[in-house]
């Protein structure tokens, strides 16, 4: 919430890539949110959980929505910063800030369409058999449908870009070495891109490895659900909570790393004696 009020409260910070970083500190929210919303169902009502009712079918629903948002956005967030950095020569394109929204607009309306799937008439309430054990009432043939080829994207795509900065920067500073100039920006700038997207590829491990390891163990797992309680499902609770994880990680890497938006917020916490003077007059 610090993140989204900073950003959309100060009107030099409305650049390209910070609308993909607030609109996916809006998605991490909305992920949190949800997740909460399935756990005070399981508090109140743990039975729906594990059997599956009509009750959880728009709890998982917004929570789908809000994964894939957060997955689409994280993707956005990369091919932005490839365009941004193998365009910075060019000027017959540049990343606007309508390129942005129009890529925000896009990543909610693809994850609404996938997400709401099952309310749509996607699940299994009325028939027994590619029932999920893990997250009915939903199907197995659906989850499938939706983790395999979004982790895929997930993984595969943010690679790409995030090494094919890393190939452009390092080309750009040995043509600078080569005609005797400074190459320290150029050094800087390789080494926190390469920290960046290794944080960005550990947390993402660490955080839906699990999530997808379990969808796989629900595709070919064929026992009752009552025979694997409680140790399957605390295994799906703490994917969950992996995931929220997930939603706290990201807007220190991705936002916290700025250093327009971190010195905003430093301002926000701090503020300097200047500035209470200022305000006061």
């Amino acid at each position: 919430c610090t993140v989204i009020f900073t950003i959309v409260a100060t009107k030099d910070l409305h650049k390209p890539i910070l609308v993909l970083f607030c609109n996916l500190a809006f998605s991490d929210l909305f992920t949190s949110s949800s997740g909460f919303w399935i756990s005070v169902l399981f508090i109140t009502n743990p039975d729906s959980t594990i059997f599956g009712s009509k009750d959880m079918l728009a709890p998982y629903a917004f929570y789908t929505t809000s994964i894939l948002s957060t997955i689409y956005n994280l993707v956005s967030i990369g091919i932005e910063r490839y365009l941004a950095v193998a365009e910075s020569i060019r000027t017959r394109f540049r990343v606007s800030r309508k390129h942005s929204l129009a890529a925000v607009l896009i990543n909610w309306v693809l994850a609404f369409f996938f997400g709401c799937l099952p309310l749509m008439g996607w699940n299994c309430l009325h028939r027994e058999n590619n029932l999920s054990v893990l997250y009915s009432p939903l199907c197995v043939d659906y989850l499938i449908f939706i983790t395999i080829p979004h982790c895929v994207v997930a993984f595969i795509v943010p690679l790409f870009t995030y090494l094919s900065i890393i190939i452009i920067l390092r080309k750009r500073k040995f043509k600078m070495k080569a005609h005797g100039q400074a190459t320290g920006t150029y050094k800087s700038a390789e080494i926190q891109v390469a920290r960046t997207s290794i944080f960005i590829w550990l947390l993402t491990l660490v955080s839906y490895a699990p999530f997808f390891a379990g969808v796989l163990f629900d595709a070919t797992n064929h026992q009752c659900p009552l025979d694997l309680y409680p140790s399957v499902y605390i295994f799906r609770n703490c994917t969950a909570v992996l995931v929220t994880m997930n939603c706290l990680g990201n807007p220190i890497i991705y936002t916290l790393k700025t250093k327009e938006l971190g010195a905003k917020l430093k301002a926000l916490k701090c503020p300097s004696g200047n500035r209470i003077h200022a305000c006061t007059i």
